[in-house]
Order: C-alpha cells, then sequence, then structure tokens
C-alpha cells in the first residue's frame, strides 16, 4: 500500500538567531519575534540555552474523533531549572493571514544524581532563565498552513 505523503522544496533565505532574555515565555517570545520581523515562512532550525519552566504538552491517547482535545493531552509542568537541548519546528502563513509557529522541544533536568530528559509540543507557560538562542531558517518561498480536513487543525500545506 502506498503511504501518501506530500513534499516540497524551499530554498533557505537567511538564517535569523533571536536572542530570548531570562523571564520570558519561550512560545511567546518566538510568535512576538516572527511577527515584529515579517517572517511569514520559516523553520527553527535550535535553540539552546536555559528554562526555569517547561510545560510539554504530550498526546495522551489516540483520540477516538477529531479534533484533539485537552481531554486527550497530558501537560507536564517541571518547575527547576532545565536545559534546553532542541528545539525545532516550523513558521508558516495561514490561509486566514495569520503566522503560526509549530515547535516542539526537549529538555533535561536533574533529579537526584540523574539527569532526566523530557520532550513535546512547545507550550504556552514555558519560561525562560539566563537566556535561549533561537535559530530560524527563514525561507525563500512562501510555506503555508491549513486546516487539516481529517485532524481539523492547523499544518503545513505542502501542496
Amino acid at each position: 500500500m502506498p503511504i501518501p505523503s506530500q513534499t516540497a522544496t524551499f530554498g533557505i533565505d537567511q538564517i535569523i538567531q533571536i536572542k530570548i532574555p531570562k523571564g520570558v515565555d519561550l512560545s511567546c517570545a518566538i510568535q512576538e519575534s516572527v511577527e515584529q520581523n515579517n517572517i511569514d515562512s520559516a523553520v527553527i532550525l535550535s535553540g539552546i540555552g536555559a528554562l526555569k519552566k517547561g510545560v510539554f504538552r504530550n498526546l495522551r491517547v489516540e483520540p477516538k474523533k477529531y479534533p484533539v482535545t485537552n481531554q486527550d493531552r497530558l501537560y507536564l509542568v517541571v518547575k527547576k531549572p532545565l536545559e534546553l537541548v532542541s528545539l525545532t519546528g516550523w513558521v508558516a502563513q495561514r490561509t486566514d493571514g495569520k503566522i503560526e509557529v509549530h515547535a516542539h522541544f526537549a529538555a533535561s533536568y536533574v533529579e537526584g544524581d540523574t539527569v532526566r530528559t523530557v520532550g513535546g509540543h512547545l507550550t504556552e507557560g514555558t519560561e525562560t532563565s539566563i537566556k535561549v538562542i533561537v535559530t530560524l531558517g527563514i525561507l525563500k518561498e512562501c510555506q503555508k498552513a491549513a486546516v487539516d480536513p481529517l485532524h481539523q487543525q492547523w499544518d503545513l500545506d505542502l501542496e
């Protein structure tokens, strides 16, 4: 059975780095930065730095019907020093004209004498500590996001 897929090729026009200071909501800062810099199409190449709180959103169960609701999700809140070890995602212009930022992250923290690493969808409430550097690859072409008819949520539209 063939696997349905969509592909698109984009060129990177430039690389931009955003330094986000201590005490800032990481998700909101990325959204504000792309809007202030008129970025409508990008890939989140990386993010490193320190966090004082991480809010990780994951799917608890596969929903019987869509869209996914908060009852289907688990929000894990970690309130302790965290090291941001990975940040990836995309920025796209939605069909309604707004800019959609979709990002996932992983962060590690110390528990006793053990380092634990957790990951999930970057959610509002994730707060920076010391600083975070986010690197975006700005695309030459406009990347679009549309509501996926099956999942009923914003997703990349690569057609």
